[in-house]
């Protein structure tokens, strides 16, 4: 499931790339008040991302019933913050991917014929970023029980 997730995310960042340079961009413009749709089109890649990298377990039976429930971490990976198998370290590698998209996609659209980059874009990337990994996390940290950071 995860082999997914990853190509939908590529397909994804490509599709960012290519519409920069296509007529869609000034057909949403009218839609697109100060950018706001960095927003949402930000955090949508986040969350194919969080899917890629983070093993999110989920199982009806344990959702019903908590004390069935089985935890996704272990001990070990609860402690040792610098161990890349620690899914708190992979919800950064998620923002980080994310965030390096979305300022690649600033750096393209600088160099493509009428778009320009903007300081304000690459923070309307964060906020979604940013949006999309605190409830992803608040969902992960209640789904798997003894998370405690």
């Amino acid at each position: 499931m995860r082999i997914f997730f990853s190509i939908l995310s590529i397909a994804y960042i490509f599709c960012i790339f290519f519409f920069a340079d296509s007529t869609v961009v000034s057909t949403l413009a009218p839609f697109n008040p100060h950018s706001l749709l960095h927003i949402p089109l930000y955090g949508i890649l986040t969350f194919l991302l969080i899917f890629s990298f983070v093993p999110i377990k989920f199982k009806l039976i344990n959702s019903i019933n908590p004390r069935n429930s089985t935890n996704t971490m272990n001990s070990t990976n609860a402690i040792n913050s610098t161990n890349p198998t620690n899914p708190i370290n992979r919800f950064l590698i998620v923002g980080v991917i994310a965030l390096g998209v979305g300022i690649a996609d600033e750096i393209h659209q600088a160099y493509v014929p009428g778009r320009d980059a903007s300081v304000t874009d690459v923070l309307l990337d964060m906020v979604g970023i940013a949006l999309v990994l605190y409830f992803a996390f608040r969902l992960f940290k209640t789904k798997t029980n003894g998370f405690t950071h």
